[in-house]
């Protein structure tokens, strides 16, 4: 039997349905390629390989205050993206014909909306403004990860170059 005298609604079945794989493909294959541009640690504690072997100046000062903060880490556009391929996909299942190209079109706007949202979120990570009064005198702040239990008082040294610095307890 040739293309022609199959089924319209076969043929339309087929091919939707091998778009929709091929996206899902398409959109997991992504997914895995972008979790390699991950986020990275505003810890103290964490170095990245290009920081490695510099010369790095070590001041000493005491803390004075702490404050909470969240930290927003920059998106990467993976949430809508994803979100919106998959809406799409789900939106898409919704009807035949024109409807289901309405349905696909709300749903990756629908999907792409949610997806930012669930970006956003998981690019936050608890943190603490520290301000410390340094033994010269001067007075700065620092904003890092919370993972040091650090109190008003402490002792601490901070090291880095330019604007880059870690503060951690003497």
């Amino acid at each position: 039997m040739t293309a022609s005298k199959l089924p319209r609604t076969n043929v339309a079945f087929v091919v939707s349905q091998g778009a929709r794989l091929a996206t899902l493909a398409l959109l997991l294959f992504s997914l895995v390629v972008l979790s390699g541009c991950a986020t990275q640690s505003r810890s103290a504690s964490v170095y990245r390989a290009g920081e490695s072997s510099i010369e790095q100046t070590v001041r000493f000062g005491t803390i004075e205050s702490i404050r909470q903060v969240t930290i927003q880490r920059d998106s990467k556009g993976v949430g809508v993206v994803a979100g919106g391929a998959v809406g799409g996909i789900a939106g898409s299942s919704v009807g035949d014909g024109r409807s289901g190209q309405v349905g696909a079109v709300l749903g990756a706007v629908l999907g792409g909306i949610a997806g930012q949202a669930i970006e956003e979120r998981a690019n936050q990570a608890p943190g603490v403004e520290i301000t410390v009064r340094l033994d010269s005198g001067r007075l700065i702040a620092i904003v890092q990860e919370d993972d040091q239990s650090l109190r008003a008082g402490d002792k601490v040294r901070l090291v880095g170059t330019g604007g880059s610095v870690r503060l951690s307890r003497q």
